[in-house]
């Protein structure tokens, strides 16, 4: 348990809680471990190493096995990834002559040659038929002797470990800043709050915990440790209850209610009792979730508690024998006889839903009078509402400035994306601008006046985090829309997957795209070379795990955009495999290496959303040749089995044109804001740091700031929303 605890910190923080051990003459162990971790792109801090220094040796060896464990995991680097083709990059075939190849080899085989005379009498050939199509032909010790050493390259990721505090305290804060983000969590980081509430559920807790899914997560242990609930409206419940079912807390998939014990239904009964009783018209926010309030009515028996009415009622209205009218279907009927004002009053008792209303008030209104009233209750309530809310809508407006014949890009909370053409009217400029100043106007007042500001430059184009899910887990993962330079002149994308039950067959491709988002041509198990590029070869099942490559020499690439992505050709969804991750790795021209080079890696992501077709990303060559990366991290929904990227290619340009042309809000956004007299903005070269406090923001942390700094990286960038 002790090592889960450790690995969830070093995951979250890059930082190893202080290695307990006797006093001893570790130096020797320390630098091996150093040099063990170069290998796959880590190091110690300073501090760090004369730390382990001064333990035993064998205090260093046992933080060594655990925290390299770890590293490998983080990067990518705890499987083996082997090539179908032993010498990729170099020596990969033309598709046809490969095929052919396989072919030859099948007919002189005497268990295949009759199946494959059939099938090229019938004029179709089935390559999964053929015995040598599709499986490693070698082992994964022949493919690394077959491999050049790496050559060591200045531009290799270093990916620094920094000395932690206790591991209690380490973990204590862990937990405070998770459960009290202000942005939802992605899916990874719920399931380890979730471990971290179970152990800190009696500890110190954080001022608030604003997102209702955090707040599930939290209720599920406060019940255990049998503290007070932190519950209300009615949906906070109905999370509990979904986290006390090893359900969905964020009410996407629907949760099968278990039969809870007697002092959890209480518990849950008494919560909604509470909440309805303080605020009766809480009842009508059961509209929302009917189905699952009847089916929790269900396993609660609330007929069997008299003394909890308010409780009873809930599910009085869940099935239809009370009323209680929502918000949402008042303001419906006000604005369906367009009473903009009437919606407009009834709205700023939520001023989030007002705010999310704006777009469609402002293009209903009927006149500049009624459109300067909306405006004007906008600027009224928006000090209620939640800071991501608030930069949701100021990057909502911000690009309602484009042509109306750009597409209109929607996103659900698992990755899903689709396009449709924007056909709202626009919303009149002054209006939206005076909109846009007044949201500016709120999160300035909002952000914090840190004094000064060391910034890291690479940090200003990364997209602001307004939900976790906008993210996936992995190592060097930006959020949704964050630009980031690509340097390097061998660009090489991977892919990793290992099927849980039955045949599972992934297939890395690359689609290489004009300027105007036309197909130029394409990299995949169709097309396994084109002009600068080479796919490693197809492999067709992954029962102890596979990986596919695409490398790709950027000087040669003459397209605008390359898109890479993972199409799942058959078997197991990206939900239900036993593992899938996706990365890209960069090299310098003269470097060697075998397929997959631990310290190359630049990102490596989970790969885990609702469709058929992942895009985690897209690289553009700007105009003075160099390349840049877009993150999408978007799943399309591609169809039940055989998607390729040939057939794929228009949805997946039309999704990347909307994102690609969307403008996201940026660090460099929120840096705009906060530039004041008060604050002292200073970009850091990478020289010598100060001796004084900062609030530093950066990629990743460097050595030698002051201990009393404010350090804002990736794996915190979240802490920058403000409440």
């Amino acid at each position: 348990m002790a090592h889960t605890l450790e690995s969830l910190v070093l995951r979250h923080t890059h930082r190893i809680p202080s290695p307990k051990g006797s006093a001893g003459e570790g130096a020797s162990a320390a630098r091996q471990f150093d040099a063990a971790l170069t290998s796959v792109g880590f190091k110690l801090s300073a501090e760090l190493l004369a730390r382990l220094s001064g333990l035993s040796a064998a205090a260093v060896v046992h933080t060594a096995e655990r925290t390299l464990r770890t590293v490998s995991e983080m990067v990518g680097d705890h499987v083996r990834h082997n090539s179908y083709f032993i010498d990729f990059p170099a020596n990969v075939p033309d598709t046809e002559e490969f095929w052919m190849r396989c072919v030859e080899q099948a007919l002189g085989d005497d268990k295949s040659r009759e199946t494959a005379l059939t099938q090229l009498t019938n004029g179709v050939l089935d390559l999964l038929s053929l015995p040598t199509y599709g499986r490693y032909q070698h082992t994964y010790e022949e493919m690394l002797a077959a491999q050049d050493e790496l050559i060591a390259a200045a531009g290799d990721r270093v990916t620094v470990l920094h000395l932690g505090r206790d591991l209690d305290e380490e973990l204590t804060e862990l937990y405070l800043a998770l459960a009290g983000s202000t942005t939802p969590l992605g899916e990874d980081h719920l399931r380890d709050l979730k471990t971290l509430a179970g152990r800190c559920a009696q500890g110190p807790q954080p001022e608030a915990i604003p997102v209702r899914e955090n707040r599930a997560v939290v209720n599920e242990a406060r019940l255990g440790a049998g503290a007070d609930l932190l519950l209300d409206t009615v949906t906070d419940v109905l999370r509990l209850a979904c986290a006390l079912s090893g359900g969905d807390v964020t009410l996407r998939e629907p949760t099968r209610f278990r039969a809870l014990s007697r002092p959890a239904r209480r518990a849950l009964l008494a919560g909604l009792d509470a909440v309805i009783a303080a605020n009766p018209a809480k009842l009508s926010d059961v509209h929302t979730y009917r189905e699952p309030f009847k089916r929790l009515g269900e396993r609660l028996h609330p007929h069997e508690y008299p003394r909890w009415p308010h409780a009873a009622d809930v599910f009085a209205v869940a099935r239809g024998e009370k009323e209680a009218r929502s918000l949402d279907s008042r303001v419906e009927k006000l604005l369906d006889a367009y009473d903009v004002l009437g919606a407009v009053r009834l709205l700023e008792s939520a001023p989030g839903k007002l705010l999310r209303a704006l777009d469609l008030l402002l293009r209903i209104a009927a006149d500049q009078a009624e459109r300067d009233e909306v405006v004007a209750a906008a600027v009224r309530v928006a000090p209620g509402v939640s800071g991501r809310v608030v930069l949701s809508v100021r990057e909502h407006f911000h690009n309602r400035e484009r042509e109306s014949d750009q597409p209109r890009i929607f996103v659900n909370r698992r990755g899903r994306g689709w396009v449709t053409p924007d056909v709202r009217p626009p919303v009149p400029a002054a209006d939206r601008e005076r909109l846009i100043a007044a949201l500016d106007a709120e999160l300035r007042r909002r952000l914090p006046t840190p004094g000064r500001l060391l910034l890291d430059p690479d940090i200003l184009d990364v997209a602001l985090p307004l939900s976790g899910r906008a993210t996936a887990a992995g190592l060097g993962v930006l959020p949704r829309g964050s630009e980031s330079a690509v340097d390097g002149d061998q660009l090489r994308f991977f892919v990793y997957w290992k099927e849980t039950e039955q045949r599972t067959d992934y297939d890395l491709s690359a689609l290489l795209l004009h300027t105007d988002y036309s197909t130029d041509s394409w990299l995949s198990y169709t097309s396994l070379k084109a002009v600068g590029g080479a796919h490693s070869g197809d492999v067709t099942e992954a029962p102890d795990g596979a990986s596919e490559f695409i490398s790709l020499s950027l000087g040669r690439v003459r397209s605008t955009f390359i898109v890479p992505q993972v199409n799942i050709y058959a078997g197991e969804n990206f939900e239900e495999v036993e593992e899938s991750f996706f990365g890209f790795m960069l090299r310098d021209g003269e470097q060697k290496g075998r397929p997959f080079e631990p310290r190359t890696v630049r990102m490596k992501s989970e790969l885990r959303g609702a469709g058929r077709v992942a895009l985690p990303l897209v690289f553009r060559r700007e105009d003075d040749g160099r390349w840049r990366a877009k993150w999408l991290h978007l799943y399309l929904k591609g169809i039940s089995s055989a998607n390729r990227v040939e057939e794929n290619q228009v949805s997946v340009s039309k999704v990347v044109r909307a994102l690609v042309e969307r403008e996201h809000l940026t660090v460099r956004y929120l840096i705009g804001l906060m530039s004041a007299d008060t604050t002292a903005v200073e970009v850091w070269d990478g020289g010598a740091l100060p001796d004084e406090p900062v609030m530093y923001l950066g990629l990743e942390r460097p050595e030698g700031l002051h201990p009393d700094s404010r350090i804002i990286t990736l794996e915190n960038l979240r802490d920058v929303i403000p409440a």
